[in-house]
């Protein structure tokens, strides 16, 4: 049975279950929560979880940071700013993965940090983000694009934020590309709040995150095509780009590897509801090294010294 078909007949009989998607679409997984645990795949998302308790967790931290070299991504960024001048893309996430050392394990990671969305897989990742990809809750499909973020201790800081051109027009961008997006699913589809404001306490310190809230009204019987309604909406659109298609292309010509479940989505169905987030703020460990990935949208109004920071800026972990 297909990944889809297999989630539209767990939401169709109200059975509760974790799904975790990647990037490609080529390796999705669907379990119930007892054999999630079994498998070593841990959800925290928004107060539930199948994940065992644990006391006294260290607060896990990272010695050393080793980002991707400035000429590597001075390449990549100046494909894609080409690229964008050639009307190709509008806005481009890109990303790369950056070396950083830690005396701690996933597991410890996991428990300790503070995100509504939280992911563990044994030996492979550990995710702590603080994004919605949808929601889905009384026939009301809601997303909460993010786009937009500035170190909170900066003098005039929300201001700063609020005027500036280059995440003015990202934050258009995407809010654009999801409107159309839940259109192809939902109807009535609104813009309730725009470039709203998120404290998010880091152990770098406070940050600022810009946000928006979309909402839209799903068919009644949106359970038996709620596979289809998760497809038709991938990949998150703050994570690839606009256009998405043309822009897919281009973020696999310019990165490093596939990305693999790193801005894929995982989500939680209870029996009636849906909650899903983004993989971003993302830690993962391949060959006894442990890898953080991030990265930001550019747009013809990007410069390589503000996003090669941004991409260094947002290896953090959300311990105060």
């Amino acid at each position: 049975m297909s990944f889809y078909k297999q989630f539209s007949d767990w939401v169709t009989a109200s059975v509760p279950f974790v799904f975790l998607i990647d990037f490609e679409q080529k390796n999705p997984l669907i379990y119930t929560f007892e054999d999630a645990a079994n498998e070593g795949l841990y959800f925290h998302v928004k107060g539930l979880t199948n994940a065992p308790k644990r006391s006294n967790s260290p607060k896990p931290i990272f010695e050393e940071v080793t980002p991707v070299s400035k000429e590597i991504y001075k390449k990549a960024f100046q494909t894609v700013k080409h690229q964008i001048g050639h009307g190709n893309s509008f806005l481009l996430n890109l990303t790369f993965p950056s070396l950083v050392k830690t005396q701690h394990d996933l597991l410890d990671f996991f428990y300790a940090c503070n995100a509504p969305y939280k992911l563990y897989k044994k030996g492979a990742f550990v995710v702590f983000s603080p994004e919605c990809f949808i929601k889905i809750e009384n026939d009301v499909l809601s997303t909460y694009p993010m786009k937009g973020t500035i170190d909170a201790r900066i003098p005039n800081a929300k201001n700063l934020l609020k005027n500036n051109l280059k995440e003015q027009y990202e934050h258009n961008t995407i809010v654009d590309l999801l409107r159309n997006d839940l259109s192809q699913v939902a109807k009535k589809v609104r813009l309730n709040r725009f470039r709203y404001l998120d404290n998010i306490r880091t152990s770098k310190g406070p940050i600022y995150q810009s946000s928006s809230e979309i909402q839209g009204l799903l068919p009644s019987n949106w359970k038996q095509t709620s596979g289809e309604i998760i497809k038709k909406l991938l990949p998150a659109g703050s994570v690839s780009g606009a256009p998405k298609n043309k822009t897919m292309e281009l973020i696999q010509s310019v990165e490093l590897d596939e990305r693999g479940y790193y801005t894929g989505v995982f989500g939680v169905f209870d029996g009636s509801r849906l909650e899903s987030g983004v993989n971003i703020r993302f830690l993962e460990q391949r060959e006894g090294n442990y890898y953080y990935r991030s990265g930001g949208g550019i747009t013809h109004l990007s410069t390589l010294e503000e996003e090669y920071h941004e991409l260094i800026n947002k290896i953090y972990v959300p311990i105060v």
